[in-house]
């Protein structure tokens, strides 16, 4: 994870996982995610840039890992460096094959990125799945709340419908450490093996807690689902593997 803290450093102040979304044990961990949105016309570069940064990374015997995601929908081309951390002390510390590999970053790397924002979430396991060791793409939905209280009472009790039903739970639940006046709260990222999953029907979350405490209690809950919720959005991330470690 040091890894992600330094690109993501030498980023900012030069102007630049296993999992987002990645698996979790049942100890809580901090998720690291860089957001790059690269210049418009770049995307070939600044994907050789980061092919070689690796290599030089590999090369110097480099061992942190990451995960490289590329949002599908939205303005611009955007991807997302995500690691984990065990916890906040490994912020302090330095990788020092970085410092070998300084000069890609600037010359090959730099050039090619519009902005870069950096955010901290802590994983929720209580709320989570297990590992995934075969995904190719998440879908991430995103969530301001007024009420976190509520918010994870629910989220809490429809988990805890769907592990019933299913004998786990679908996504990965992080709450977010801070951040910029519009960051969200907290979010939620399903794992999928491609495309083609997102084409097989099955009950919503919501109809299954419905089917599992009847209609009464679920109308109770979806409107205390309302009064807690007041933003929320979704995007389908895909895995560069090319990119990752």
């Amino acid at each position: 994870m040091k890894t992600i803290k330094c690109i993501t450093n030498t980023l900012i102040v030069a102007v630049f996982s296993i999992g987002m979304l990645s698996a979790q044990n049942n100890e809580k961990a901090l998720l690291t995610m860089s957001e790059i949105t690269v210049k418009q016309g770049h995307n070939a570069q600044f994907m050789e840039g980061v092919k070689q940064w690796k290599e030089c990374y590999l090369e110097n015997k480099g061992e942190e890992t990451w995960n490289m995601w590329q949002r599908v929908q939205g303005e611009g081309t955007v991807y997302v460096m995500t690691g984990l951390m065990s916890n906040w002390a490994d912020m302090d510390k330095k990788d020092p094959v970085n410092k070998e590999c300084y000069t890609t970053v600037l010359n090959f790397i730099m050039p090619h990125v519009e902005k870069v924002n950096f955010n901290i979430a802590r994983t929720m396991p209580e709320f989570s799945r297990g590992p995934s060791e075969d995904m190719k793409l998440v879908w991430v939905t995103f969530y301001r709340v007024k009420n976190d209280t509520d918010f994870k009472e629910i989220i809490g009790a429809v988990t805890g419908a769907i592990k019933s039903k299913e004998g786990s739970s679908r996504a990965w639940w992080y709450s977010y450490m801070g951040g910029a006046v519009d960051a969200p709260d907290y979010m939620v990222s399903t794992p999928y093996k491609g495309f083609a999953d997102l084409d097989i029907s099955r009950d919503s979350p919501s109809k299954i807690y419905e089917n599992a405490v009847g209609k009464k209690k679920a109308d109770e809950m979806r409107a205390k689902w309302l009064a807690a919720v007041s933003d929320s959005w979704s995007y389908i991330f895909t895995l560069n593997s090319e990119l990752s470690n």
